[in-house]
């Protein structure tokens, strides 16, 4: 068993940022990435809006440049998932990986949500290549073109509404007669010249041409069962997020959907953990807010444990055991 001062649950744009900053405090860090080091950000192809990369960068060199940068100030990057924790009995916090356990004084969880998929031929090889959950993120590289948004909730419609500001045609398909989304959204996406509607609609697959890049979608009439080829430069999918909190079981506060719940400070409702991005936000899902919430959930960690120094240290001492602290 390993002891550190901040254990990070997740490598994101959020637990990369705040192990920045809690490694630069000279607090031992150690980051547990999950199955896949930087979580979303490090599948999309190319990013035009993180702030100091006027020519864009892609998600991959991105996610490696900031570890590179959390790791020259001594955060520790162990290639695992969390399979377990203990917060039941506050500081220092038991957690169990696939092969390690860690006390930690405090934890940062920065475990996220991820988007629900259609899961269908070719949606998830052409995720970045013309497959996208994010139009904020993407919208731009679709000037022009005909895309087709998958949805008929809020998010399906305010997205599409918003890839309007880019794209030639949004057709919304929906697989059923008639939308889940608010009454003023419907009537927004009902009025604007550039959207138009797929009812009672599935996407059973997603065809690239061949260069690699989507070009098209294979369509189900869920009534007559009948299927039809759709040509179109980009596909959307809007049909909810999932926030990986189940791991935590009850011992941390959510919200009705699985979001973490915090405070002003980013703190939950147990002392000494935190949390930050897309685990708790279901709003912005952005990586530049994603790593804001990152900082201010480190500085608050820092802060919680500068307070407690004197008593983490003699704890320390009591148990000469520990190690990495």
């Amino acid at each position: 068993m390993q002891k550190v001062r901040v254990l990070i649950i997740g490598s994101g744009p959020a637990g990369l940022t705040a192990a920045l900053y809690t490694s630069r405090a000279q607090l031992s860090t150690v980051v547990i990435t999950g199955k896949l080091l930087g979580g979303q950000i490090a599948t999309t192809h190319e990013v035009e809006n993180f702030p100091g990369f006027p020519d864009g960068t892609t998600g991959p060199d991105l996610v490696e440049n900031m570890r590179q940068q959390a790791e020259k100030f001594g955060a520790r990057f162990v290639y695992e998932s969390v399979t377990a924790v203990d917060f039941k009995n506050g500081s220092p916090f038991h957690i169990t990986t696939d092969s390690d356990e860690y006390l930690a004084d405090s934890v940062i969880v920065t475990i996220g949500a991820n988007p629900r998929k259609l899961n269908v031929p070719g949606e998830a090889e052409y995720t970045g290549r013309g497959v996208s959950y994010c139009a904020t993120c993407d919208g731009y590289f679709f000037r022009g073109k005909d895309i087709v948004v998958v949805g008929g909730g809020d998010s399906a419609l305010q997205e599409g509404i918003f890839l309007t500001k880019f794209a030639n045609r949004v057709t919304i398909i929906h697989r059923r007669d008639s939308l889940r989304a608010s009454t003023a959204l419907q009537k927004r996406a009902f009025e604007n010249p550039k959207i138009s509607f797929l009812w009672n609609t599935t996407v059973e697959e997603v065809l690239p041409n061949e260069n690699g890049v989507v070009h098209g979608v294979r369509l189900r009439d869920v009534k007559t069962g009948v299927e039809t080829m759709r040509p179109t430069d980009g596909v959307f999918i809007f049909i909810g997020y999932d926030p990986n909190s189940a791991v935590f079981g009850d011992q941390l506060q959510t919200d009705a959907s699985g979001y973490v719940l915090i405070n002003d400070r980013h703190g939950t409702n147990v002392e000494g953990v935190f949390a930050a991005g897309e685990i708790h936000d279901s709003v912005f899902r952005q990586a530049i807010t994603a790593a804001g919430d990152g900082c201010k959930a480190a500085l608050s960690a820092i802060n919680w444990l500068g307070a407690r120094e004197d008593q983490l240290q003699a704890l320390d001492e009591a148990a000469p055991a520990a190690a990495g602290v």
